[in-house]
């Protein structure tokens, strides 16, 4: 097949939208299809793919850099004219999504949507507009979007209903990105911990996630601050950046754990391995994944988790099998994780589970294929 991609957010952007991309195409190529990537271009970055095309952008910040696509070009047009293209797959309904719409129809083959956002959920990005306003807005948007897509894809099924709710029609088929097995094949757990002073008889917390509103994280700051006051042999590694580190640092000066937490700043997906592999415990808080990779990655990688039990979230761990999906609440969350850190048995018990449930359901491949399965029931419907 040849498949085409249109995308508000990739490389050298580091975020879930970004790696998702990435995984697929890789494993598509593997599989002998030819990918082209349609993206805002990034300023100062050169593409080695050169199945890249890059629309120009307005270099934007707020709050993290995300260069501002503008979907018009007349290069690219010629480009697109020319590709002879079997299907063309939308990561965003706006922007980028509007080029893809209009070539999937010009050129009469299906359009893929995946919805990977709940738009409700990151209105902290959007300066100027009141919550309710902008994210009503956006999620209009997409579902009528969505309902002109020949198939919407999901990362989970948690979401489904709420898509449902918000006015999605069409069908909606539920695929994860999987975890790409050789980036974590050869880790390294101990240079981490030496390198962040973590001695192998201490408990290490591990959170992966930008630190920004919409992840939750001062929840999950709040959330443990306790148990590393009192447990002289726990730390926390913080790995990730954004604009609440400072808010996390506040808390940590103000409770006197300061030297209990750890705050890596923005890490390259190709060093995250080394990170899950010197972890003991993965804590999450956030309630706005549509899946949150960083989930299946600690699974793969043999963690238990304890995590707030929402959309996205709730799909990938089975409560008490290889973790705890406990509410949003700053007790219970600190009460599963201290019932982990007291029980090694336990840690180890889900650890395994964790790792069965991911290389059973949750590998690049296992995933890749399902996407292919999409695509090629796409055409065919279309071409019925």
């Amino acid at each position: 097949m040849h498949i085409a991609i249109f995308t508000n957010n990739y490389l050298p952007n580091p975020y879930g939208v970004s790696t998702s991309i990435e995984t697929f195409r890789a494993d598509f190529e593997r599989l002998g299809h030819q990918v082209f990537i349609f993206a805002p271009r990034w300023p100062g970055y050169t593409d080695e793919n050169p199945n890249v095309f890059r629309y120009p952008s307005w270099d934007l910040e707020i709050k993290i850099k995300f260069p501002l696509a503008i979907p018009y070009s007349w290069k690219i047009d010629r480009i697109l004219d020319k590709l002879d293209l079997d299907i063309i797959h939308s990561q965003h309904p706006n922007l980028l999504g509007s080029a893809a719409k209009k070539w999937a129809r010009k050129k009469k083959i299906p359009l893929v949507f995946t919805w990977h956002t709940l738009y409700d959920q990151y209105t902290n990005f959007v300066p100027f507009i009141p919550a309710g306003i902008s994210a009503g807005f956006m999620i209009r948007k997409a579902v009528k979007f969505a309902n002109h897509a020949d198939t919407v894809v999901v990362p989970t099924n948690s979401i489904i209903p709420i898509l449902r709710k918000w006015g999605v029609k069409k069908e909606m088929v539920p695929i994860v990105t999987g975890v790409v097995e050789k980036d974590f094949d050869r880790v390294d757990k101990s240079s981490i911990r030496n390198e962040y002073n973590v001695k192998d008889d201490e408990i290490l917390l591990l959170l992966v996630s930008r630190l920004t509103a919409e992840k939750n994280i001062l929840f999950i700051a709040n959330a443990v601050k306790k148990i590393l006051k009192e447990n002289s042999k726990v730390k926390l590694l913080v790995a990730g950046g954004g604009y609440l580190s400072s808010e996390i640092i506040k808390i940590a000066e103000n409770e006197g754990i300061a030297d209990k937490i750890i705050i890596t700043g923005e890490l390259s997906h190709e060093k995250i391995a080394d990170y899950f592999a010197a972890g003991d415990i993965f804590i999450y808080g956030s309630k706005s994944e549509t899946q949150g990779m960083v989930i299946t990655e600690a699974m793969y990688m043999g963690l238990p988790i304890v995590a707030v039990d929402a959309t996205g979230t709730s799909s990938l761990v089975k409560n008490d099998e290889n973790g705890f999906l406990v509410s949003e609440n700053e007790e219970e969350f600190s009460g599963a994780v201290e019932k982990l850190i007291k029980d090694k048995n336990l840690r180890e018990q889900f650890g395994q589970a964790s790792k069965k449930i991911a290389e059973e359901h949750f590998t690049s491949d296992v995933c890749a294929k399902k996407m292919l399965e999409v695509y090629e029931k796409a055409i065919m419907s279309l071409r019925a």
